[in-house]
């Protein structure tokens, strides 16, 4: 990623002048260096500090300062003239996927990865192709545009896949459980880094979401959180869930934070913004945090057996 020579050389041609830069929280540490190297070749450079965790995150205000924003790090959930996406990619052996092929139980999986290996799909279907299997990959979206990528917002990838098994190659666990969810198939993960696969269940995810439900329903009052983050931003969802409850009102904010949820004094909120804040962090919020088709479920406009996790389409 240090070598920018094709990123300078697409600035010069469309004879920009100024650039602001993005980089989410993994890859900040290259800010530095990156903008040394823009500023040798004749650019004015601005970093943008805020904390970032998607494409749906652009530092549009930073922005306002310069010619282009230079989003590191992801793919675009949508196009626009004035945002070039530079892409950060993690190459890995493929022959590290022969670690999961002893937990799958059938010969056709489905395959995704983040973006960070979205590079690598073709490879690996072709390596899975060769050990037996029948490998259903999905074709981009408009949210997902490289084929075969999930997101922590979407898993439409492995949803269109139509298998009964998805082998999620990537990171953390996040992702595979909710592939699970999302689509009620087996799912295999793989950690490509350190080799480790096993079969992923999303059932303490389910108990933790119900305690917390449980806990929510006592609440007196209910903030309905709206982000006005660029891709995050979905106020017509945050407005029918208002009209489910007498108690309830709609809350505009930027960073979903645990010390500004507190002084403002909702005993519960419902959160419109990046579904994973309800999920990853509901420890450490001081009041229950749901997600919009819980919501619904403490509402009654949903069945505790109509559960499903939240996404951005």
């Amino acid at each position: 990623m240090n070598d920018i020579s094709d990123l300078i050389d697409q600035l010069k041609v469309r004879r920009i002048k100024s650039v602001a830069l993005q980089f989410p929280e993994g890859l900040k540490r290259k800010a530095a260096g990156i903008a040394s190297g823009l500023r040798e070749s004749g650019f004015e450079v601005i970093v943008n500090g805020d904390p970032c965790y998607g494409a749906c995150d652009l530092a549009l205000e930073t922005l306002k300062y310069a010619d282009v924003l230079i989003h590191f790090g992801h793919a675009p959930v949508s196009e626009r003239p004035d945002v070039i996406y530079e892409p950060y990619r993690i190459d890995f052996d493929i022959a590290v996927l022969e670690k999961a092929v002893p937990l799958l139980k059938g010969t056709v999986v489905g395959l995704v990865t983040t973006i960070q290996h979205a590079h690598l799909v073709p490879a690996m279907g072709s390596f899975l192709q060769e050990m037996g299997f029948e490998v259903h990959i999905s074709k981009g979206s408009e949210r997902t545009p490289h084929p075969g990528q999930v997101l922590g917002c979407s898993f439409e990838a492995a949803t269109t896949t139509g298998a009964a098994e998805i082998l999620y190659v990537g990171t953390g666990l996040f992702h595979p459980i909710g592939i699970a969810l999302s689509t009620q198939s087996r799912v295999i993960a793989l950690d490509p880094i350190t080799g480790i696969a096993s079969e992923v269940s999303s059932d303490t995810l389910l108990r933790r979401r119900f305690a917390v439900m449980e806990k929510a329903r006592r609440a007196a009052s209910v903030g309905i959180i709206v982000s006005t983050k660029s891709g995050q931003q979905r106020l017509d969802l945050a407005r029918r869930l208002a009209s489910l409850s007498p108690i309830a009102t709609i809350v505009m904010m930027r960073e979903v934070i645990p010390d500004e949820l507190l002084n403002l004094g909702f005993e519960m909120y419902v959160n419109t913004a990046c579904p994973r804040i309800a999920y990853d962090d509901q420890i450490r919020f001081p009041v229950p945090v749901l997600a919009p088709p819980e919501f619904e479920i403490i509402c009654e406009a949903r069945s505790w057996d109509d559960y499903i996790i939240d996404e951005i389409p």
